[in-house]
């Protein structure tokens, strides 16, 4: 007869996580998770065997100081591509302190782009990071703010969930936070059933923000709770080097530790930032004042692209001795990174390029497009080339632009028609609308590779139904509402007095109308694809027969039939516009079949690729 022991878990809070039963099989033992309307601090008994081995979740938490933009989201990702390598299971969590509920409505110029999740979710970019290293899907839950966790308390109070108890930041808030990592963490991302072995943690902002408190209390709780072998806290700092010295200072290192000491973290790994190799001494300076042994310093030093970062902390034996500390040696393999070494020497080696034009609304600030220059990434290397985008404000090639800027103008053509393709990428507002317009004109008439995404389809119908329908008064309802010709629409459901989350967002099912297409043929199906939207405006399906009379095909349509999700141009080298955004699902080694498609038609390869897959040899 077996012995019995008894096992806790945290019950699932109902309001901070949407309704949902897990059932996870433990030595052939189900165990069920059951959302229900009590407390979230509740805690459920279950018995189980007593010889079965229940594995406690193990916990990694990047932080950053000094200032911001070190690269904690890169450095997080790598962390979990190396324990990936080791066979184990890992999932990702990002901490936003901003008072936002999601990064929806953030502008781009100040936040970067937002990157949308299979289940709609509007989340920092830093969540793009993960499920491109680490190939996994995650949710809107794995993105937690300031705002999320208030609004949940907050309704909490409303209901009377706290009986008239005084609602404050400690204990409430902090328990909010505990309780929605400890919830998420057994989420599974991977595709596969149970919890994930590792969960790592990125906090967002720099140690001593006054809003990151809350968050940095309720990481020193759950740290305390889960005990030293469940918990490793990397802490990841600059060490600059003044031009007049030439030294590598490590004073604001120690001062950053410092700060996060006070907080009760003592980190037990450093990661320090620098433009070369850190010295020996330097090394032995930061161990002696930070209080952290030699071998936990691991110096990520400038890298020629990013997929050393892995390969730069296996070589530092930082798999290792991040095992050791949560006492997983036992059941890790030796890191087996043989795929991200090809990708990283390769990428190294090539010699060739392609230009790629992308006219856009935000080009101020590239990580604006960062999924869409990751993309051209993966297909540009699948295609043994390196991008060179050209960046073009869209604004710049407007009619207006060559009266009040004429060298800017005159620049933007003359990058423009030196390209060997055009990427006009998705936006809001009107804006560079007129310049986006003249490149999807230029494209078409003078047989350049195009790819619209979003609202660059939607400006490639404008395009259109001007030059070819000779409307000239056709537009959007987004720039004038009251356009005679309205090709572009508002989403019925949409809404127009609320921002936040109103889009038609996630993952939607693409049904394409014909298997003879480029698009069909590229993504290697002649039924549907899955891909992610984020958008308020759509073609109108009253005008699709007048345009696919004049030649231009909608060859992906919903479920419905009445929305219009990809178009492509018949005669055409490759004129292809997409209404959702195809690169938010590449993949390093698995690029955007549209992305690769331009690439493959920028370098006249593209008809070759396809008799190729047509004969089976793909």
């Amino acid at each position: 007869m077996l012995k019995w022991r008894t096992f806790f878990v945290y019950k699932y809070d109902p309001f901070l996580l949407p309704a949902r039963t897990l059932t996870q099989t433990v030595g052939g033992h189900p165990l069920t998770f059951t959302t229900s309307d009590v407390a979230s601090a509740e805690i459920v008994k279950r018995r189980i065997p007593a010889k079965t081995e229940v594995t406690e979740m193990k916990y990694v938490l990047v932080t950053g100081g000094v200032v911001s933009g070190l690269g904690k989201g890169v450095t997080a990702s790598s962390i979990g591509v190396v324990l990936k390598a080791c066979g184990l299971r890992v999932t990702s969590i990002k901490i936003d302190p901003y008072l936002n509920t999601d990064a929806g409505t953030m502008s781009p110029f100040e936040h970067g782009e937002v990157f949308v999740l299979d289940d709609g979710g509007e989340v920092d970019l830093d969540l793009g990071n993960y499920e491109r290293f680490l190939d996994v899907t995650l949710t809107r839950d794995n993105n937690i703010t300031t705002g999320k966790i208030y609004q949940s308390v907050l309704e909490k109070e409303r209901r009377g969930d706290y009986l008239g108890k005084t609602v404050q930041v400690v204990p409430h808030i902090t328990d909010a936070i505990r309780n929605w990592i400890e919830s998420v963490s057994v989420i599974p991302v991977d595709g596969k059933e149970g919890p994930a072995d590792v969960c790592v943690i990125e906090l967002g902002g720099t140690v001593g923000d006054i809003e990151s408190m809350p968050f940095i209390e309720a990481l020193r709780q759950l740290f305390f709770a889960v005990g030293q072998d469940n918990f490793c806290l990397i802490h990841v700092s600059l060490v600059p080097v003044l031009g007049v010295v030439g030294e590598q200072k490590t004073k604001p290192t120690q001062h950053s530790v410092r700060e996060l000491r006070a907080l009760g973290l003592t980190p037990h790994f450093l990661a320090c930032r620098s433009n070369e190799p850190l010295l020996e001494s330097t090394k032995q300076k930061l161990s002696q004042f930070c209080h952290v042994p030699d071998a936990n310093i691991l110096n990520i030093h400038d890298v020629p692209n990013i997929w050393h970062i892995p390969l730069l902390l296996r070589n530092q034996n930082a798999h290792h001795a991040i095992l050791k500390h949560l006492d997983l040696l036992k059941v890790a393999t030796p890191p087996d990174l043989r795929e991200w070494t090809k990708r990283a020497e390769t990428f190294d080696n090539l010699t060739n390029t392609v230009r790629i034009a992308m006219v856009g609304k935000y080009v101020g600030l590239t990580d604006s497009y960062l999924s869409v220059v990751k993309a051209l990434l993966h297909a540009c290397i699948a295609c043994s080339l390196k991008p060179s985008i050209d960046w073009i404000a869209a604004s710049d090639l407007e009619d207006d632009s060559s009266k009040l800027s004429p060298e800017a103008h005159a620049a933007a053509w003359k990058t423009l028609k030196e390209a060997a393709c055009v990427l006009v990428p998705g936006g809001f507002g009107d804006r560079g609308v007129a310049g986006m317009i003249l490149a999807a004109k230029y494209a078409r008439e003078n047989n350049v590779p195009l790819l619209g995404i979003c609202l660059g389809m939607q400006i490639s119908v404008i395009e259109y139904a001007r030059s070819v329908l000779s409307l000239e008064s056709t537009n959007s309802e987004e720039f004038n509402p009251n356009t005679p010709h309205p090709v572009v629409i508002f989403m019925p459901e949409g809404s127009k007095t609320h921002m936040g989350s109103t889009m038609r967002l996630g993952s939607r099912r693409t049904l394409l109308q014909t298997a003879d297409c480029i698009t069909a043929k590229l993504y290697h199906s002649t039924e549907y694809v899955d891909e992610r939207h984020r958008h308020r405006y759509e073609v109108n399906p009253e005008l699709v027969g007048l345009l696919e009379e004049a030649g231009l095909k909608f060859v992906g349509k919903d479920e419905s039939g009445k929305r219009m999700e990809i178009l492509e141009l018949p005669g055409h080298p490759y004129y292809v516009g997409v209404q959702f955004h195809p690169e938010f699902k590449s993949r390093p080694g698995k690029p955007s079949a549209p992305f690769l498609g331009l690439i493959l038609a920028a370098t006249g390869q593209l008809e070759a690729y396809l008799k190729k897959q047509q004969n089976g040899s793909l």
